[in-house]
């Protein structure tokens, strides 16, 4: 069973590069401190990385 982490959208997407405004957009994420639980696959963690100045990301137990 994989591990569960919580995104949430800790910054805006206004500015950024329409590849990573699509990357938000498909962990789920839609608007500032919006929340989504994801389990941890190594697409999900790429995608986490590519948007890490963006999101805070949290392990759920």
């Amino acid at each position: 069973m994989a591990k569960k982490v919580k995104i949430t959208l800790e910054r805006s997407t206004i500015g950024q590069k329409p590849a990573k405004v699509a990357t938000v957009r498909s962990l789920g994420l839609k608007k500032l401190h919006s929340s989504v639980v994801q389990e941890e696959t190594d697409a999900i963690k790429g995608m986490i990385a590519t948007v890490s100045h963006l999101v805070k990301v949290e392990e759920v137990k």
